[in-house]
């Protein structure tokens, strides 16, 4: 995992007229909250008053928990929560069936409360740069999930729960001491499975710049198999 740039000025409190300044609109019209590099340790509580929101970007502060308000932000379809300290994820997570779209790249993360399982809209679970081992078995409810990101965590096996994902378009375990063994309902793993393209917004610049340097490694390897 990226280290984080220590010392500095202590960031103001964000006011609600502060956070209020940070809302703007996407192009398909969606109210978007954007308090990335803020140096946020916590969520402001001023955020409850802007909660109807379609995203909410707490990317790239110094976050180690979330607050339980979160569960709130059951309209919100895009929550993005990379490069922050997280060690752990709430078991309110579940309350936010909305969501389309979760990036928690980039943090400490060590387990995933099963609760997440309930997240039945997810199409995209960004998990890159943790220090996850395991997947919860209930990852497997996630019907409509397109794309789940493991790279560089500490999987030695493909979890297997990756069989049930009948939606599931593509799988980065690259940077993972994996021997790739075939898993049940799941194609059989081939060269162009380890990299793919999805929305570079998506991915923090650590992720980004370390793909492209395995994508340079991989593309002048002749006959390379996993």
């Amino acid at each position: 995992m990226a280290k984080k740039k220590k010392g500095g000025k202590k960031p103001k409190p964000l006011t609600l007229k502060a956070v209020q300044k940070c809302v703007d609109l996407t192009l398909d019209g969606r109210r978007r909250l954007d308090l990335s590099y803020k140096g946020l340790t916590t969520v402001p509580a001023c955020v409850q008053r802007v909660m109807d929101i379609g995203e909410l970007n707490l990317s790239r502060n110094l976050l180690k928990k979330l607050p339980p308000f979160i569960e709130h932000f059951d309209n919100t379809t895009v929550l993005d929560l990379h490069s922050n300290y997280l060690d752990e994820i709430p078991q309110t997570i579940k309350s936010l069936t909305g969501l389309t779209v979760l990036n928690l790249c980039n943090n400490r993360l060590t387990s995933l409360p099963i609760e997440i399982g309930k997240l039945s809209n997810l199409h995209i679970l960004n998990l890159g740069l943790n220090l996850l081992k395991a997947l919860p078995n209930s990852i497997g409810h996630l019907k409509e999930l397109r794309y789940l990101g493991l790279s560089y965590n500490h999987f030695v096996v493909v979890p297997t729960c990756i069989g049930k994902l009948k939606k599931l378009e593509k799988v980065n375990l690259e940077g993972n001491p994996i021997k790739y063994p075939e898993v049940p309902g799941v194609k059989k793993w081939s060269k162009s499975d380890r990299f793919h393209v999805v929305k570079e917004s998506l991915l923090c610049r650590n992720c980004l710049e370390t793909f492209q340097i395995e994508r340079e490694k991989l593309n002048c390897t002749d006959g390379y198999d996993i």
